[in-house]
């Protein structure tokens, strides 16, 4: 089944408005080191991007709301979550839109400010709303529909995008209302996130070949 992408509108002062997609990954393969150095960990099994050295961008149903919080820890800085290389922090605050209502609707989003800035790369924000084409997931979250395990080295695949009204009809059959004008699908046979993978990204390459985010891994059904 088709993952759900969720499509940001406008988002924090200290961001730019952008887009974004949804949940290792089911299908995929194990992230060379350093090919996705904004990728982040959360500990309590969502994935992020450093989208500025103190925050982390996520899905709005990885956290419980917005405010003061500092239990969050986030682990960077290396595909291998056991690697001497990663570096973590700790969250300082959380921004959640009031437009949040759950994964299936609202705007599934979060914004994590850092109790310190990671001396890593960041990566760029971009509007999803006509993206059509394939894009790059990842995760550290599970690899198969009912595993146990989340994985210890990122995995990452492609998947193309499917349009809104094929989408919405596989999520109907299945008595699921898709809300087009929030979301992106994507997904292909055998290749999706899964559980754990929530909040993590969907990018692609920019004209000058950069990475560039256009989605955040939010749900699916299988």
């Amino acid at each position: 089944m088709v993952r759900k992408v969720l499509v940001l509108a406008a988002l924090l002062a200290l961001i730019p408005v952008a887009a974004y997609a949804r949940g290792g990954v089911v299908g995929g393969d194990p992230a060379p080191e350093g090919r996705f150095p904004w990728m982040v960990r959360l500990s309590m099994g969502c994935g992020g991007t450093l989208v500025a050295p103190r925050v982390v961008l996520t899905a709005g149903h990885c956290v419980s709301g917005s405010g003061p919080r500092r239990d969050i820890k986030v682990t960077a800085g290396s595909a291998d979550l056991k690697s001497p290389r990663t570096v973590t922090a700790r969250s300082e605050s959380v921004i959640r839109p009031a437009a949040f209502v759950k994964e299936t609707r609202g705007n599934d989003w979060a914004a994590i400010r850092l109790d310190r800035a990671l001396k890593l790369p960041t990566i760029e924000l971009t509007s999803a709303k006509s993206a059509k084409g394939t894009y790059t997931i990842m995760g550290w979250g599970l690899t198969s529909e009912g595993s146990d395990n989340q994985q210890r080295r990122l995995r990452y695949a492609t998947v193309p995008t499917v349009p809104d009204d094929d989408c919405a009809k596989a999520y109907r059959n299945v008595n699921v209302e898709l809300v087009k004008d929030e979301s992106i699908c994507a997904g292909r046979d055998g290749v999706d996130t899964c559980q754990g993978d929530s909040g993590g990204p969907m990018v692609g390459k920019d004209a000058r070949g950069r990475w560039v985010q256009v989605g955040i891994v939010s749900w699916g059904l299988g």
